[in-house]
């Protein structure tokens, strides 16, 4: 059957990255499950258990020889996954076929795997995380003294800058970042439990010495790179509660970007900030002269997909029975892939549309001039009272003449004119050399550029130095 028959998920299709999508491949993780018992082999073989070098030898030739259609054909019949590998494996290792998997059961390879992979996968979306700091730490800089209408409620508000905006895009990319670290600093092997997590296969094994057990787990976890990093009472699974936090993460990093996106897509309907549109690239089908938001408004829907997706593991790790229950395989199989799959997307857009940004300054600065009358309203007031005017009868003229200018511009179409009427009002007693001075827009931002200055230098280029090793990342996209 041809593919174009199938359905493909678009996640692996049109989204993720190449490296992202390998490393939740059938490959991927066949691999790994051989490594897996690879060292197994040696750490019994190193605790006194009678396994030959000769075998392990056997084991590490073959680990990257995967006979498929053997294990197919073998699952076929067993409907079991790890014990057709376990036969396959054998099938390819005669000497070493009598120790692959002692004592273990099969969610040592599954388990063990999948925090391999989830590890792995965190540092590829660390890379990119990085890399959308990056960039948007060079556009603060750039913008950073740029006037721009601030909104709370989305109604114009006070003018910040268009580089202070960017900072709080940033601040939430940094703390992703922070709990990545952590995130990766604290992921746990399941190491080597058995059935129920007593151990007892392996007590067995080495004739009741509790002590080579334990050390088992030490000396297996820390030839995986998990120096200590396992966990010490489990049952047959590692902690689900594990899954939560890591899809807590992914979840952030989705909200973050969504939050960005979101930001993106009514800056570009203002036409004050634009994403990259390509020169032949169509808008709209019906109305050519569109330039629609499509990759913010993908960067929306995927981080959308990945919030809600993060429910999935929590209702999971709530609903482990005892010491393990198997309705939570066919979920995770779903969920932790597509997971990294989508936020590995949602950052190559991420990565791609902060590369490019289009700001354009004229559409702002006009904006800035429409509403800025009215945000200059008490300046006016205090140049007027200087002056010698009256305050409580200013303050009332200023709201009839703010009241009229809204009324001309929502009611008739008209411009705002606000100022041409206190320059027309003898009371305020000011010609326009004086409104000149008081609507400079730069009077208006506060401290915006001291903050992105102080923020870039004290919070953004540290963590931009400890990463300044880490290989560029490129943006891969390919619709």
């Amino acid at each position: 059957m041809d593919e174009r028959q199938l359905y493909i998920s678009p996640l692996t299709k049109r989204y993720a990255s190449k490296e992202m999508s390998y490393l939740f491949s059938d490959e991927k993780k066949f691999k790994t499950w051989r490594k897996l018992w690879v060292v197994l082999a040696e750490a019994e073989k190193e605790l006194g258990l009678s396994i030959t070098q000769e075998q392990i030898d056997e084991l590490k030739a073959n680990i990257d020889n995967l006979n498929y259609e053997v294990a197919e054909q073998k699952e076929r019949e067993t409907r079991h996954d790890v014990m057709s590998h376990v036969y396959a494996y054998g099938e390819q290792c005669p000497k070493a076929k009598p120790i692959i998997h002692l004592g273990a059961t099969s969610c040592y390879v599954g388990d063990n795997t999948d925090v391999i992979i989830m590890k792995e996968a965190l540092e590829l979306i660390r890379k990119k995380l990085i890399a959308c700091i990056k960039n948007l730490k060079e556009f603060a800089l750039q913008y950073k003294g740029l006037p721009t209408l601030s909104y709370t409620h989305l109604q114009p508000a006070q003018l910040s800058t268009v580089g202070k905006r960017a900072c709080l895009w940033l601040q939430d990319l940094v703390m992703d970042l922070e709990q990545i670290e952590y995130c990766i600093e604290n992921l746990k092997l399941l190491g080597v439990k058995g059935t129920t997590g007593t151990q007892a296969s392996f007590l067995k094994l080495f004739n009741g010495d509790h002590n080579k057990v334990k050390q088992l787990d030490e000396i297996l976890c820390k030839k995986l790179g998990f120096d200590k990093k396992y966990f010490k009472v489990t049952g047959q699974t590692y902690p689900r509660k594990q899954d939560v936090f890591v899809l807590n993460v992914l979840s952030s990093i989705a909200q973050s970007a969504y939050k960005f996106s979101n930001d993106i897509r009514i800056l570009q309907s203002f036409k004050e900030i634009e994403e990259p549109f390509e020169k032949n690239q169509i808008g709209s089908s019906a109305m050519p002269y569109k330039r629609n938001p499509m990759r913010s408004e993908r960067i929306s829907a995927l981080a959308r997909y990945v919030i809600v997706n993060s429910t999935n593991a929590d209702i999971t790790a709530s609903t482990q029975w005892f010491e393990r229950t198997l309705d939570d395989s066919a979920n995770r199989r779903l969920v932790l892939a597509e997971s990294f799959l989508a936020v590995d997307g949602i950052l190559n857009l991420y990565i791609n549309v902060t590369s490019n940004l289009v700001v354009n300054e004229k559409i702002i600065l006009k904006r800035v001039r429409e509403e800025l009358p009215f945000m200059a309203t008490e300046n006016i007031l205090m140049e007027c009272v200087k002056k010698g005017g009256d305050r409580q009868e200013l303050h009332e003229r200023i709201r009839v003449h703010s009241m009229d200018a809204s009324k001309n511009i929502k009611t008739y179409g008209g411009e705002n004119d606000l100022l041409e009427r206190i320059i027309n009002d003898p009371v305020f007693n000011l010609d326009k050399d004086d409104l000149d001075d008081i609507m400079n827009e730069n009077n208006y931002i506060g401290r915006s550029k001291e903050q992105v200055d102080e923020f870039i230098c004290e919070v953004v280029e540290p963590i931009i130095k400890k990463y300044e090793n880490i290989e560029k990342i490129e943006a891969e996209i390919t619709v």
